[in-house]
């Protein structure tokens, strides 16, 4: 009769632990990247009052007599399906697209992973969870390219980063001079160009018909003359440059910058004819560029950070790499929504989003919580009515007994 209660007891307790976990899984049903849990149910062990016999000439088999002796938690396992993304409109939030965790600093030298893609820049530009563990992944070099095959780090944006600037050093004119223009006419084009200091300069090509097909060019720099070596340009009878020449700048130095000297390329990346018709010239600058500040960044889908400069540049900073798993179930749960490694969960698989089995990320959104609460209000009914039939096993046991106890009376 003692078998009864035990059994009832059993299932008190296991149906207790599908509460605690229902709970849970509602307390967080508004928690950005929280997996649901679910609980399975086993049969304890059983007690064989008969065992099993085969049949004989003169007697069919006997099945065996068993009792169970109750119920016990077999699992409990994560769900990890993809809950659905919510815009936030923060670049640095960010929801994985598939399967995968971001990797993060555990603070005690190791790694814990997250789904929770919620990241911000501290005042040093580190990326870091809302918890303050670093988010990691590989940092770019000076030139911004990324070695994805090297060990993951802490990754870092300051904030204060700047592109250095780059002087001018080739110039690049096309276009079309006109063949009507009368001896002494002239056409002008002007270029913005960069000094040392990532200054800005207007230079100012002046074209001066001389001949039927020649034409002398001179160059001012902000109203400063600047000599030009050659500064003849010929065409043939068919308005084709009789050569693609290049022309040397100097002869002019910018305060406090070292002396502007680049080459003027003629009709080379630009074509350059003489033709009836209006004078229509461009000039390219094709290398130089200003100082460039900081001043925003975008994520994309692989996790490359990309800097916006002041200067109208754009250069990679990093990349946010992810882990993949085998068996994600198998991981620890640990604090602020972040795993651990266990021994059933396979090692990470480090890599970019995207490859792998790893999903791509999008930024300004974040992953929502994939409870379904009208899962968990079913299993909360569930776990209730298995909760009182129990109990009522419990109390009929109880009532037994105590008959059992009054039998002498």
């Amino acid at each position: 009769m003692l078998r009864s209660m035990f059994a009832g007891v059993s299932g008190l307790r296991s149906h207790q632990t599908v509460m605690d976990v229902v709970g849970n899984n509602i307390a967080n049903v508004n928690t950005a990247g929280f997996k649901a849990s679910t609980v399975t149910f086993a049969e304890s062990i059983s007690q064989v009052l008969r065992g099993a016999s085969g049949t004989s000439a003169d007697r069919a088999g006997i099945n065996p007599a068993q009792i169970g002796l109750g119920v016990k938690v077999a699992q409990i396992e994560g769900v990890f399906t993809q809950g659905a993304s919510q815009a936030t409109g923060r670049n640095t939030d960010l929801a994985i697209q598939g399967d995968g965790f971001f990797i993060v600093d555990d603070g005690a030298g190791g790694r814990a992973y997250t789904r929770l893609g919620s990241f911000t820049f501290d005042e040093l530009g580190m990326l870091a969870t809302g918890a303050g563990a670093f988010v990691q992944g590989w940092q770019a070099d000076a030139s911004g390219a990324i070695d994805t095959n090297g060990p993951v780090q802490n990754l870092q944006v300051p904030l204060g980063q700047v592109i250095d600037p780059i002087p001018t050093g080739e110039v690049s004119v096309g276009g079309s001079l006109s063949s009507d223009t009368a001896i002494g006419g002239v056409a002008t084009t002007s270029i913005e160009i960069f000094d040392s200091l990532g200054v800005a300069h207007e230079l100012m090509l002046t074209f001066t018909k001389t001949a039927l097909n020649d034409w002398s060019v001179a160059g001012t720099i902000d109203g400063n003359a600047a000599t030009l070596t050659p500064a003849v340009v010929q065409f043939d009878t068919s308005g084709q440059l009789t050569s693609a020449p290049t022309l040397a700048l100097s002869g002019y130095t910018p305060p406090g910058a070292a002396a502007l000297n680049f080459d003027i390329e003629l009709g080379s990346s630009l074509p350059l004819v003489q033709f009836g018709g209006e004078s229509t010239m461009e000039a390219k600058n094709k290398d130089g560029q200003a100082i460039g500040h900081l001043t925003g960044f975008s994520i994309s889908d692989t996790g490359v950070i990309d800097g916006q400069f002041s200067n109208g540049e754009s250069k990679t900073l990093g990349q946010i790499a992810t882990a993949s798993f085998s068996n994600p179930a198998g991981l620890l749960r640990a604090t602020d929504s972040t795993y651990q490694v266990s021994v059933n969960s396979g090692e990470p698989l480090v890599g970019m989003p995207g490859t792998g089995n790893r999903g791509l990320m999008s930024s300004g959104t974040l992953e929502m919580s994939n409870v379904d609460l009208s899962r968990e209000f079913t299993n909360l009914i569930i776990a209730q009515r298995g909760f009182q039939a129990n109990s009522r096993v419990i109390t009929t046991t109880d009532e037994l007994l105590s008959d059992l106890v009054n039998i002498k009376r």
